[in-house]
Parts: structure tokens; sequence; C-alpha cells
């Protein structure tokens, strides 16, 4: 039997007890359940009609559950078993949560950084297996990994169609390509879900169940939890916790989301693209910022900021201030979550399932590599660091400190900083230690993404929300780049493009962004830290 539990305080409470009573009036929840499309309004509903496949997850998902196992002693028998993953945002997120949960292996390749694309084909290559994940078929970033791969395999002398795995909607380009090719295997994903609420279907459970993370449970918890929010209540948990999301007045609209030992690993990071792409437009939405417990967020006491606190099963922690406290298992907590953030967006009075200006910057980036222009000189170059930046925004500025003190006092006192690292996530992994520094370095709340994944969650909040952002952008050069076989652009020019894209569109929104290239990664790093912390140490002495 699932469990889970919901408690609030201060703000995160009185919006429970204003707005669940209205809610379950409206038939909230049972509506919800039974996918009606009216919930949120007739702009809505034509997308709305198509996207709530994700409400009954065992109709589609179930069947694929011995479809998986089987496959993979298939391949266990051919001694395969290592797999990898090529995924953009929820078709990534989902898996690697999952994974990470159950404590098994995945390589997840959600970057075109070159250096992580080479350090993922070098790694047990005789062993692998690649998922390629593409809801519409047509991703770049999906189809230029599943490119190299394929070359890869061929070079080595392995038969490639029997190591691709495609999870994709039936009809899609990738769908008919996939079969004509004779790969491994092609699931077709529920067409009614969209990407950010696809955990529960094939491209979360493809991927981890190959990898050997047990999907059956995951899904019965769902299902159960699904039962469990059908209900027209007080008591739902789902309504309460979307009460707490979308419904606090005036609105906290940065959600502070800290893992105290729930268990569930890197749930954080999936909540974030959920509730930032469903809710991030019209002006208005909610900006999920991951932390670590302690963080300076936390302790703000700023009043657009709720915190909601992951905690184990059976906790005897007690929310304080204007706090959530949830619990959970993951299957429980995965529909908990998405059950939530639609409730929020009737709320909010916005469409929960479209992602409007998620296509600028990709727009932004082909257009970049159509016509290959040549690199902007840096405003100037500090140490390892090429700055670039508008007058406007560096001023006098003219050393790396100067350019980030400039960016920083961008800030309102509503703002938010959004640091965005197209780097190596995992050679470049310290990097992300910058962010509670700059959180108490300016005493507001700091996103850390990595590029280009973070393009697929939080890029629709930057764009499509509350003017509210300042952007650091961090690039560098790469150890070496990757071609992209039958492509004319490399792994490095693509991601030099996406990068250079979402500047774009975020400063012809009038979005102040501050670039910083590395010339040299490692020293880069360096310098950047030791900047931060100057800053963090000036602040706490003032």
């Amino acid at each position: 039997m699932t469990t889970l539990s919901f408690e609030a305080a201060g703000a995160a409470s009185i919006a429970v007890d204003a707005k669940v009573p209205e809610l379950v009036g409206d038939e909230v929840a049972s509506r919800l359940v039974a996918q009606d499309p009216t919930l949120w309004g007739p702009d809505a509903e034509a997308e709305a009609s198509i996207r709530l496949g994700w409400l009954n997850p065992g109709e589609s998902s179930r069947p694929l559950v011995g479809q998986i196992a089987a496959l993979r002693e298939e391949l266990a028998a051919e001694s395969v078993t290592r797999v990898v993953l090529a995924g953009m945002g929820g078709s990534s997120l989902a898996p690697e949560v999952i994974t990470r949960t159950a404590g098994v292996d995945l390589t997840v390749l959600d970057s075109t950084d070159p250096d992580v694309v080479a350090a993922a084909l070098e790694d047990r290559l005789a062993e692998t297996v690649i998922v390629v994940s593409s809801k519409s078929g047509s991703t770049v970033e999906t189809d230029s990994q599943r490119r190299v791969f394929e070359q890869a395999f061929t070079d080595a002398g392995i038969d490639a169609k029997s190591r691709i795995v495609v999870v994709t909607d039936p009809g899609s380009p990738l769908d008919s390509a996939a079969r004509e090719a004779g790969y491994r295997a092609v699931f077709n994903a529920d067409p009614n879900v969209g990407g950010r609420y696809s955990a529960l279907t094939a491209f979360g459970l493809v991927p981890s169940g190959l990898a050997g993370a047990d999907i059956e449970t995951l899904l019965d918890d769902a299902e159960l939890t699904a039962e469990m929010l059908r209900d027209d209540a007080p008591d739902n948990i789902g309504l309460q916790l979307g009460a707490a999301l979308g419904g606090t007045e005036p609105l906290r609209n940065k959600i502070v989301i800290v893992d105290e030992g729930s268990g569930l690993a890197g749930f954080p990071d999936w909540a974030e693209q959920l509730i930032a792409e469903s809710t991030g437009k019209l002006g208005t939405g909610l900006l999920p910022v991951a932390v670590e417990p302690g963080a300076p967020e936390m302790v703000s006491g700023a009043g657009d900021v709720l915190t909601v606190r992951l905690v184990p099963v059976d906790s005897e922690a007690l929310p304080e201030g204007d706090q959530v406290m949830v619990s959970g298992s993951l299957g429980s907590s995965m529909m908990l979550w998405e059950f939530a953030t639609a409730v929020a967006g009737r709320l909010l009075n916005i469409n929960p399932f479209d992602q409007p200006d998620v296509e600028a910057a990709k727009k932004a980036a082909r257009g970049l590599l159509d016509s290959t222009p040549e690199p902007t000189e840096p405003s100037f170059i500090d140490g390892s660091v090429e700055v670039r930046g508008s007058a406007d925004l560096l001023g006098t500025a003219h050393t790396l400190r100067g350019a980030v003190s400039a960016l920083l006092r961008q800030l309102g006192t509503d703002g938010y900083l959004s640091v965005q690292a197209y780097l190596d996530r995992n050679r470049q992994a310290e990097l992300a230690g910058i962010r509670p520094e700059l959180a108490a370095a300016t005493g507001r709340p700091v996103t850390f993404g990595w590029g280009p994944r973070f393009l697929h969650s939080t890029g629709q909040f930057h764009k499509g929300g509350p003017a509210q952002g300042v952007f650091l952008q961090i690039t560098g050069k790469p150890a070496r780049d990757v071609a992209i076989p039958d492509r004319p652009f490399t792994f490095g020019e693509l991601i030099s493009a996406q990068a250079a894209g979402d500047a774009q569109v975020l400063s012809d929104q009038g979005r102040p962004v501050l670039r910083l290239h590395l010339l040299n990664r490692a020293e880069g790093v360096r310098e950047i830290e030791n900047v931060v912390r100057a800053l963090a140490a000036d602040e706490s002495r003032s």
C-alpha cells in the first residue's frame, strides 16, 4: 500500500485553507482523474484533451513491463549490460531519478558537450545498448547522439542496429525511420501524454527497466495514488499541494525544493522541469529552485519564497515558517506532483500542458547553425575567462569580478539569478558549488542548470514567466570536438549555437545576460569560484 504525507505551515497553510474548499466545490479532483479537459478554460481545452493520459498510467504502461524485462534478459545473455540514455528534458530526468533511487546504473546522455559525448562513447562500448528517447522524433540533441553512437558501433565491428532501442510517439519521424532501419526494439509511448508528464510512460520505464529498476512497483504505487487522488475531499493531498504551490496570495512564485533524506535521489531536478515548464508562461508561473539542506533561501524570509521539504516517510519533523513537507514512495510522489502541478495551473489561470516559449531558443540555435556567423569579440578577457555583455550591463567593469558584480546589481527585490553552465557536469561538477554562495551574496534565490538540458525545463519559465531573472551563462572550450555523422556541424558547434541562441532570445526580451567563456575549463572554473567566494565574503562582512 502506498504512503503519502503532506503538512503545511504559514502562507502555505493559509493557501490550503482558502483554496481547497473551492477546488472541492468545483469537483476538480474527480474531474481531473476523469481527464476532463475543460478544467483550465476554453483556451487550454484543445491541448488538454490530448494531454491527460498520464492520469491512467497502467493503461498504456502496464503491458510494457514484461516486454522490457524480456529485452533486458536478451541483452544480458549477449553480455550487453550497460545502458546509455539519449534523451532531453522529461525523457532523461525521469529515468535518472528512477534509476538513482533504485541504485542501478544508467548513463544519462542529455548533453551536447563534446567532452561528455566522447566520454560516453569510450566507456565499455562493447557492452552498451543505447536507448534513444524523443517524443517528437526530431529532437536535434537526441538525433545527433544516435548518429554518433551508430557510427561508433559500426566502426567497432558491432551490429549497430542490434544495439539501438527507440522510444517515441507512434507515427513520429523517428518511429518510422527506426522500424525501417531494423533497430533492436521500438517502444511507442502514449501520445496523449506530454514530455514532462511522461515519467510513468515508456519514456521513464524503458531505460529504467533495462537498467534494472523495479518498474512494476513504481506503477503499482502510481496507480494506487491516482485512485486516492480522485476524491473531492478537503484532505486530498493532491489538492492541498496544488493549493500550496499555486494559491498563495500574494503568489510566492519561488518554490525552493530541498531533499532532507526522502530517499528519492534527484527528485528536485525532476520536479523542477515539471513545474517550470508547466507553469512558466503568460508572464506568471512558479520557479522551482533546487537547493541543499540549510541553503540560504530556506532562511531568507523573502516574501516570494515557499520552501518545500522532501522528507522520509513517517518523518516526525514539523514544517516551520512558510513551508510545506511532503513524503512518499517514488511512484506515489511522481503521480502526486503531476496532479498538484495541474491543479496549480488551474489556480494560476494558465494551460499547464503547452510550452509556447521553448521553441524560441531552438529556432535561434538553428539559425546560428545555418548561418555560422563569426564569434562575437569579447568585451574583455580576464585571466582565462572571456567576458561578454552589453555596454549597459557592464558599464565600466573591466574585470571578471566587476562583471559579475554588475550583473548582480540588476537583481530586483523580487528577482532571481539563473546560472547556466554549458560544460561537462561530470568533470566540472564542482562549479555547482557557486549556487549557495551566490544566494548568500545576493539574498535572492539562485538556480543552477546544466546546458542544454535546462532549455527543456526551466528555459520555458525564463522566457514565458515574469521578467524577474538575471542570467549568468558559462561556456568553455572543450578538450576536443566530436563530429556528427552526416551533419554539417559538430557537437562543439551545436552546443555553442544553443548557448548563443538562448542568450540572444533572453537579451531580445530585455533580460540581463552575462556570458563567460572559459578558454581553459579547469582554470576558468577556479577563477569564477574565487570571484563568487569573495563576493559572498564581502556580503557576510557588510
